[in-house]
């Protein structure tokens, strides 16, 4: 019978993944590398089935899945240990949801768009707070606005916490190559290339571009775009230092030895499970993703903002939906999927409004 494998189950968004499947009534099998972690998990969720699992052990990871298996991965940084479990899904024809927000592993995976659909696999990147509100914000504007050849999305969050491993993703990226999508095609671009602001709220908040699945998702719903541009909402001074500092990384990066040097010293220095904000902390977190859809001149036709609480819990939440209505055989389509022609747009809107977001009015920005 049909399963839901949570990989990376007693790390930080993994647990919270698991309370929300467990909440819902669904049965995940709760998989990673320490047995006796996952057994004291499983104990403290009323029950649970486990299976120990490493990525550095690829075969372990393809032990745990069938064909029409759902496999849910938090283990990242996910340009470090992302593919083992990519590969397995594939390989055993199960579906794939991961949460990572690493533009680089993004395209990977759009990468096995073929080997997927040959598969019978459906594969959802990227389905969390990074990029799922986008990617839905941007198709309610585009559906108001279905000439539109440009969508930018915005970013914003305060009060923000962060996780051990978000912060490892982040050093791991440091090195890495952005992207855009320019005349239809997703080109290379360097993150921080370009500053903007954004109506939020009332107030105009800057943001710094940054590759995110929108530039790849969305023109498999919204053919006639032809340019897609995110940005993460940064204080000022912030979104410039970074602007400029992506010049220095992008040096370094054109040298291997260098970037290898970096990236190994990163990954000493910054460890991915040391926990992450509680739940006092994560209650004080709000967050807005704003869409603008423009035509060809670049004339704002219409903005959508969406605004929601905690990105883990948001990330939790909308991961565990997703695994259960693809157990259930809901999934639209087999390949590397964006959120929207993963599920519809109506769907994805009301699991996100299940999840806590709201639609709030905004004016158009120039």
């Amino acid at each position: 019978m049909p399963k839901i494998v949570l990989l990376g189950a007693t790390g930080y968004t993994g647990r919270l993944t698991a309370e929300v499947l467990t909440a819902r009534g669904a049965a995940p099998v709760l998989a990673g590398r320490n047995g006796p972690a996952l057994e004291k998990m499983a104990a403290d969720l009323g029950g649970a089935r486990t299976a120990v699992a490493d990525v550095t052990d690829p075969a372990s990871v393809r032990a745990l899945l069938d064909r029409g298996d759902v496999l849910v991965t938090t283990v990242g940084p996910f340009l470090r240990h992302g593919r083992p479990a990519l590969a397995a899904a594939i390989a055993a024809g199960a579906h794939y949801i991961d949460s990572t927000g690493e533009g680089p592993f993004i395209r990977t995976v759009f990468e096995h768009d073929d080997q997927a659909r040959a598969a019978g696999a459906g594969l959802l990147t990227a389905f969390g707070f990074d990029y799922v509100p986008g990617n839905l914000a941007a198709g309610l504007a585009l559906r108001e606005a279905p000439t539109a050849a440009r969508v930018d999305v915005g970013y914003f969050i305060e009060s923000p916490g962060t996780s051990g491993g978000t912060r490892a993703s982040m050093a791991g990226m440091l090195f890495e190559s952005g992207f855009a999508l320019r005349s239809g095609q997703v080109v290379a671009e360097r993150t921080g290339a370009h500053l903007r602001s954004f109506d939020v709220g009332g107030k105009r908040l800057t943001g710094t571009s940054i590759p995110g699945s929108e530039h790849f998702a969305l023109t498999r719903s919204y053919p006639n775009l032809r340019e897609v541009d995110v940005f993460l909402g940064l204080p000022p001074l912030a979104a410039q230092g970074l602007r400029f500092g992506s010049r220095l990384t992008s040096v370094v990066a054109r040298v291997p030895v260098l970037k290898r040097g970096f990236n190994d010293a990163l990954a000493r220095a910054v460890k991915g499970s040391t926990g992450g904000p509680g739940a006092e902390a994560r209650g004080r977190t709000r967050t807005w993703v704003v869409a603008e859809a423009r035509d060809d001149a670049g004339k704002s036709l219409t903005s959508v903002t969406l605004a929601g609480g905690d990105p883990y819990d948001f990330t939790a939440a909308i991961m565990a939906w997703a695994a259960e209505t693809a157990l259930g055989g809901g999934l639209l389509d087999s390949g590397a999927l964006g959120p929207v022609d993963a599920f519809g747009l109506d769907a994805l809107h009301t699991a996100a409004l299940d999840a806590g977001w709201t639609r709030h009015p905004a004016a158009p920005t120039s």
